[in-house]
């Protein structure tokens, strides 16, 4: 019983840092290609 509660938490928690780790990637691409990471979450060049 208690792996139904667990199962879903642990996605949520997966999905999550996949996200983060994401857009941590995309941030370091951004700062290769000469552009400005800005708090809103989006490259500007």
């Amino acid at each position: 019983m208690f792996s139904l509660f667990r199962l879903p938490i642990l996605l949520l928690i997966a999905f999550v840092m996949g996200v983060a780790y994401e857009r941590g990637q995309q941030q370091v691409l951004c700062e290769q290609s000469g552009g400005q990471w800005v708090r809103a979450g989006y490259c500007v060049e």
